[in-house]
């Protein structure tokens, strides 16, 4: 069984990598740019072998595809003979042209799509709504005493605005759980922007998206740029534009792979999870059931400190 990591301040206990499900959105929205459309089949095995990997927690969101993303997670997880409580969900209200009265009206939709799974981790899926982080806070505190969720997170919020969501629900009785971020060893931006650090002091869990840069960080665009070309078009420009400059970090990355008999990929997430210990989770994507298979043999690296701190130079100094 996988070691587990405490989310914030609460009691809910999550691996260091859980599975991002933006993919599952059956290419509706801005999906389609980023992943390919995925059959339930191919879901079904994904989210199988994320499960079978030892990973305990899925993180989706109302916009990914208005919902699709939750129904599908739902179907897999019920296909792979998980039940309500074995795994911990996570799933983000989507603020733009909204206020806050909109999160307890609509809580119940997503309960629907997730069904017969409950809601453990409610987030604010970014900062901007037409209501005030108080209003949102309160909000998501009603939903908690009302045992609709389990706990309260934020996501792409400052290091000031998480501070006043964490002051906001503490005058509720209620830990602010999580912080979703953009978070990779290419782009280690919350070291330098307050939000690191401010999650430090208030015990609050750092969640990072696009841990692997949309694919970059596995090194196998930089052996064939030619593959690049069947990628979805956003996905292809990110990265057609850095695979020269991010060139030394991967060699570095392969070197220390070899050593492990491990995947460059598992290398970037065992990095990114043990490097400021315990509050760092991330949560890679997939579209095959292989690379969340991947993902999920991350958290058996145990990297040298000297290897630790390899990858740290190289990423600091480009």
């Amino acid at each position: 069984m996988m070691k587990k990591r405490r989310l914030g301040r609460t009691d809910i206990e999550i691996t260091s990598i859980g599975l991002g499900t933006w993919q599952l959105s059956e290419g509706r929205g801005f999906s389609k740019y980023f992943w390919p459309v995925l059959s339930q089949d191919v879901v079904d095995g994904i989210i199988k072998a994320a499960v079978d990997g030892g990973i305990n927690w899925f993180d989706t969101a109302e916009i990914y595809g208005n919902g699709r993303s939750e129904k599908d997670l739902s179907a897999a997880l019920v296909k792979a003979g998980i039940d309500n409580g074995e795994v911990i969900i996570a799933t983000k209200w989507w603020p733009v042209f909204r206020t806050a009265r909109s999160i307890g009206a609509t809580i119940d939709v997503r309960l629907k799509c997730l069904s017969p799974f409950s809601i453990d981790l409610y987030q604010i899926h970014n900062p901007y709504s037409f209501a005030s982080v108080e209003a949102q806070m309160n909000a998501m505190a009603d939903l908690v005493e009302a045992g609709k969720i389990r706990a309260v997170g934020v996501s792409n919020f400052s290091a000031k605005m998480m501070r006043k969501a964490h002051d906001v629900l503490t005058r509720r009785g209620i830990p602010l759980a999580s912080n979703q971020v953009r978070y990779n060893i290419l782009g280690r931006g919350p070291e330098t922007n307050g939000v690191l650090e401010t999650a430090k002091e208030l015990g609050i869990t750092i969640i990072c998206y696009s841990p692997l840069e949309f694919g970059l960080l596995t090194g196998k665009f930089h052996r064939d740029p030619e593959l690049l070309q069947s990628r979805p078009f956003a996905r292809r420009k990110i990265m057609a534009q850095r695979i020269e400059s991010s060139m030394p970090i991967i060699k570095v990355l392969e070197n220390i792979a070899e050593a492990h008999g491990a995947t460059v990929s598992q290398v970037a997430l065992s990095w990114l999870v043990n490097f400021n210990g315990d509050m760092i989770v991330a949560i890679p994507g997939a579209s095959k059931p292989k690379h969340a298979e991947e993902s999920a043999g991350a958290m058996k690296i145990a990297l040298s400190s000297e290897e630790v701190e390899r990858i740290d130079h190289i990423s600091r100094v480009r």
